[in-house]
């Protein structure tokens, strides 16, 4: 079944057509780049361009910072929740690697 919006969309692309609003456009008559991920390449874009960054390399900076952390800590059971904390980040990290490259 169609989007019930579909028949809207299309008559303002047409309209659009007619009115010449795609005439010009930058890139016209051009083959589109490759993309690796076509069917999420507009929010791989979107999240790209505001400063997002694979799940994989959050945690990366988050173990970075308890590795400092650990560094400058003398509490032993505070070194002891840290470690735990690494080992768990270190999982998580190696998970979100394997989904990002699917």
């Amino acid at each position: 079944m169609d989007h019930p919006l579909i028949d809207l969309i299309n008559a303002r692309i047409e309209r659009a057509e007619k009115d010449g609003a795609f005439d010009n456009l930058s890139g016209a008559g051009k083959p589109l780049r490759p993309v690796d991920d076509p069917e999420n390449e507009l929010l791989n874009r979107l999240v790209k361009e505001s400063g997002g960054v694979p799940e994989f390399v959050s945690l990366s900076r988050e173990l970075e910072r308890l590795r400092a952390e650990l560094r400058e800590t003398g509490d032993r059971t505070r070194r002891h929740e840290i470690l735990k904390e690494m080992s768990m980040m270190d999982a998580k990290i190696e998970l979100a690697r394997k989904s990002h490259g699917r």
